[in-house]
């Protein structure tokens, strides 16, 4: 996986919106890197929604997202949803 990849940010957020997106961006790389609590990248994704409350914002930068990084928003919290606590793994 290519790790020079840009994240897609809007530079108008605030300091504290611009870090509650990458928080939650950070989650989806470990889930699929290593393992994460499903309840913390639930409440990094809850973050994530202040700043992007609108569906096809967040359907946007997801796409960006998996086309840079090869990661899925979608798939991540689709899988920490499901399993409601405990770790995840996406990883291969």
């Amino acid at each position: 996986m290519n790790k020079q990849y840009s994240y897609p940010l809007d530079f108008s957020w605030s300091t504290e919106e611009l870090a509650s997106v990458l928080s939650f961006f950070n989650d989806v790389e470990v889930a699929y890197e290593g393992r994460i609590e499903a309840k913390k990248l639930l409440d990094s994704y809850k973050e994530f929604k202040i700043v992007v409350p609108s569906k096809s914002e967040e359907k946007r930068l997801g796409r960006e997202f998996e086309t840079a990084s090869g990661y899925s928003f979608y798939r991540a919290v689709q899988m920490a949803k499901e399993k409601g606590e405990g770790m995840i793994s996406l990883g291969k």
